[in-house]
């Protein structure tokens, strides 16, 4: 069993702001085929839902982003699972926007939610997906966090939150490696448009190709002396 937390502030103020896209992500992995109803418990929404044959529990923490450990620490506990089990998903102000970052573990990197969760777990070996939002300014950073997108951004937010969903089902296939190597290159190569490559030649066009070469190398006949009159 795997259990998926996306990070966020509950309410409709915050609904669409660069700090819930942790949220956004789960509500489209529940809405998906494996996915089910949202209800009330470990003080988040939960979700049961399953990745192939596997099972995952999809959660929303409802304490605020500062006490979102409270809920992963809950749920640890009652499926008795273990820090490898979980995957934390969050904005990061220090990515692009719409870039992806897989890792297995590391420091929460500024980010509250983060901090509280490897506080309640004691470790900071679990695997986490930072979704880029863009960066401010440290003087206007919660105002950054707090807003919302502008009508220019949404087109690259709403892919990003498909390809975070799609590498949340990657982590649950594959593990943190695989999904790594697949969702953390930046945007731009992401998007990069592959080389149209040169259509190969038929055999007949290969032929008169030959052809034409041959004759393009072979000596010109000397002109014959013409007749003396």
């Amino acid at each position: 069993m795997k259990i998926v937390v996306g990070l966020g502030n509950p309410g409709s103020n915050y609904v669409g702001t660069r700090h819930n896209v942790g949220y956004e992500v789960v509500d489209i992995l529940a809405m998906g085929p494996g996915g089910g109803k949202f209800q009330r418990r470990f003080d988040a929404d939960v979700a049961e839902g399953l990745e192939g044959l596997e099972k995952v529990l999809y959660a929303k923490p409802l304490t605020f982003m500062n006490l979102s450990g409270r809920c992963v620490r809950a749920a640890l506990d009652f499926y008795k699972l273990t820090p490898v089990d979980v995957l934390v998903i969050c904005d990061d102000v220090n990515l692009p926007l719409g870039q992806l970052r897989m890792r297995p573990g590391g420091s929460a990197g500024g980010h509250n939610g983060l901090k509280d969760i490897e506080k309640q777990l004691g470790t900071q070996e679990y695997a986490r997906l930072r979704l880029g939002v863009g960066s401010s300014d440290r003087a206007e950073l919660i105002d950054h966090v707090l807003g919302r997108f502008k009508p220019s951004e949404r087109d690259a937010v709403k892919d990003m939150l498909i390809r975070a969903a799609q590498a949340t089902g990657s982590w649950m296939r594959e593990g943190t490696a695989a999904t790594m190597n697949r969702f953390n290159a930046p945007e731009k190569e992401l998007n990069k448009e592959p080389k149209p490559k040169k259509p190969r030649p038929s055999a007949g066009e290969k032929d008169k190709t030959n052809k034409d070469a041959g004759a393009k190398d072979a000596p010109a006949e000397k002109p014959k002396d013409e007749p003396k009159t």
